[in-house]
């Protein structure tokens, strides 16, 4: 029977109590240690690793066979469970090692470009050229399993939910709202094109409107956008909506969802999420995804500091500060980095001022010249600063002195281990701004998507204020990175047209792109909201890392290549008439 079955049993299952057995094992040889009379190979699939022995003075022909395998060789052995006389016990499989019988070679195997190790020698681009040889190391392996028991709890939470999983359409039509579409020549409609889906919004949409009341997928969508660690051209959404509810229904459904992956998952029960708006998550942190594993938060300064002759205070709109517990010490070096940290491009601060409040009770600032003992006496009573903290202070105009704040909190979370992966701060952000101006276009953009509703009690601005108009949307975002955002959708024709009117498209306009959705509004459609969770930095995020990319079993270089397979590439002329695509000369 062993001699017929390709194997009986995987690499990380056998343990003492399978002494005695003959077993048929088949993977790849992690490695091989040739001891004179003995051999041994450890034979590694996706499960674990076992030992093989190899005896000479017993199988001969066999331990000279198995001197002559490499490593990644694809080999299939028959031979019984021992107990092992050196013991490894970080493995499963410790305990035991195979006396081989027999030794058959299924394929050889080049030597590979890096190490198949957990810790490897082979950088990004090499690894990622080698994709199906990186994704056998541990590390890659355990990501990718982890977002597949992810996906695996989603939909068993949905589907007690009472949700449905529903496709919709990978080829649609191209929008002007949002990122740039990937688009798709039609080869039967010349001069015509798809665009892939940036979300399901509308289809989904449609479906609350033929009466499926809860919907999910787990759907792949498509931005044609500038790349960084927690971005891909192609990326994978939890996307659900929910017909009859209010703001309320959504966000207890989904913390429901969030902390039900938690627990399954990592075995860690979050407490129910806070909620904090908009306003003052911009007040408090700076940025709408505040990272509230720690505090130091912002305090505003105008009216303690400004009047006293220093020219960069008294011309700023605003002046916030922080209090950095225990960097009282920091050397001159140390602040010099900092400031030549917020006066980066991508930061844009022009300066930093900062107040060392020693252990012995002096205050040392680098604005000594302009304010007194008495004076830097009450920052540390504003800042609520201890002997031995750093008070850290930025002006400027408003916005970019909020955002540059945000960013040398987060610095500092950092230099202090305030940001540990493995711990975990969870919030609703709510109370968006409906809409932004854009100085630059002259005219208003959805700060969501064009179909958010605004809140009740601000509808009546939609007109005459539409600055002011809060949006009926949210965020859950943790540990300072947004993993979803949704909102309650308008379902009423007129509302939608005076949204895209706001929005500066025409009524033609509006008819053209959308005029499918305004239509079915006229046919009954309820009352309905929904979310969307970025599933690769939910993995991410479980995993305790920042990039997405091992969470993703092909992904994209920070070009959008996929350098494995050498995509995207050029057609062939054939292909181009068939498409009826015609390049300009360059």
């Amino acid at each position: 029977m062993l001699q017929t079955e390709l194997r009986t049993h995987t690499c990380g299952e056998l343990t003492l109590k399978d002494l005695g057995q003959q077993v048929v094992l088949c993977g790849w040889v992690q490695r091989s240690r040739d001891l004179g009379g003995m051999t041994f190979i450890d034979l590694r699939d996706r499960y674990g690793i076992t030992q093989l022995a190899f005896n000479m003075e017993t199988h001969k022909e066999q331990c000279i066979k198995a001197r002559q395998v490499g490593r990644e060789f694809v080999i299939r052995t028959i031979g019984k469970v021992t107990e092992r006389s050196n013991k490894n016990t970080k493995l499963p499989t410790g305990e035991i090692e195979i006396v081989v019988d027999t030794l058959e070679i299924l394929n050889t195997a080049l030597t590979p470009p890096f190490t198949i190790e957990d810790h490897t020698d082979g950088g990004d681009e090499l690894r990622m050229k080698y994709r199906y040889l990186d994704i056998r190391r541990n590390p890659v392996r355990e990501a990718l399993q982890l977002r597949h028991k992810l996906a695996m709890e989603t939909r068993s939470y949905l589907d007690k939910q009472k949700f449905l999983e529903v496709e919709t359409p990978v080829l649609i039509k191209s929008t002007p709202e949002g990122a740039r579409d990937f688009v798709v020549p039609s080869r039967m409609n010349p001069g015509e094109f798809y665009a892939l889906p940036q979300s399901p919004q509308t289809f989904k949409q449609l479906l609350m409107i033929g009466g499926f009341d809860r919907y999910f997928q787990i759907v792949k969508c498509f931005r044609d956008e500038d790349l960084r660690a927690d971005r891909q051209p192609e990326f994978t959404q939890i996307d659900c909506e929910m017909s009859f509810v209010e703001r309320k229904d959504i966000l207890d459904m989904f913390e429901g969802l969030i902390r039900h992956l938690f627990k399954t998952v990592k075995g860690i029960d979050l407490p129910s999420l806070p909620h904090m708006t908009y306003a003052k998550a911009m007040k408090l942190y700076g940025c709408d995804k505040p990272d509230t594993r720690f505090e130091m938060t912002f305090v505003e300064l105008n009216s303690t500091v400004k009047g006293k002759g220093f020219k960069v205070f008294d011309d700023a709109g605003l002046i916030i500060g922080i209090c950095a517990k225990g960097c009282g010490e920091y050397t001159r070096k140390q602040l010099d980095e900092l400031t030549e940290f917020v006066k980066r491009p991508q930061i844009g601060a022009t300066g930093l001022v900062y107040a060392r409040y020693q252990q012995d009770g002096t205050i040392k600032s680098s604005v000594d010249k302009f304010f007194n003992a008495e004076e830097l006496k009450k920052w540390s009573e504003v800042l609520q600063a201890q002997p031995g903290d750093l008070m850290l202070i930025l002006a400027g105009e408003p916005n970019k002195t909020r955002k540059a704040m945000g960013e040398l909190r987060l610095e500092m979370g950092n230099r202090l281990g305030l940001r540990n992966a493995g711990t975990f701060s969870c919030l609703w952000v709510i109370d968006f701004p409906l809409l932004e101006w854009n100085e630059e276009a002259k005219r208003w953009f959805a700060m969501h998507h064009p179909f958010t509703s605004a809140n009740p009690e601000d509808l009546h601005l939609l007109e005459d204020d539409p600055g002011a108009v809060r949006a009926n949307a949210y965020d859950m975002v943790v540990n300072g990175v947004e993993i979803g955002g949704g909102s309650i959708r308008i379902h009423n024709k007129e509302t939608q047209a005076l949204m895209f009117q706001r929005l500066g498209f025409t009524e033609e306009e509006a008819l053209e792109q959308f005029g499918f959705l305004l239509n079915a509004f006229e046919y009954g459609a309820p009352p309905h909201g929904g979310i969307a969770f970025g599933f690769d930095r939910i993995c991410s995020l479980f995993g305790g890392v920042e990039s997405i990319r091992d969470f993703i079993a092909f992904p994209k270089n920070n070009k959008g290549r996929d350098i494995m397979i050498d995509a995207p590439s050029k057609i062939s002329e054939e292909q181009k008439k068939e498409l009826h695509i015609i390049l300009a000369p360059i």
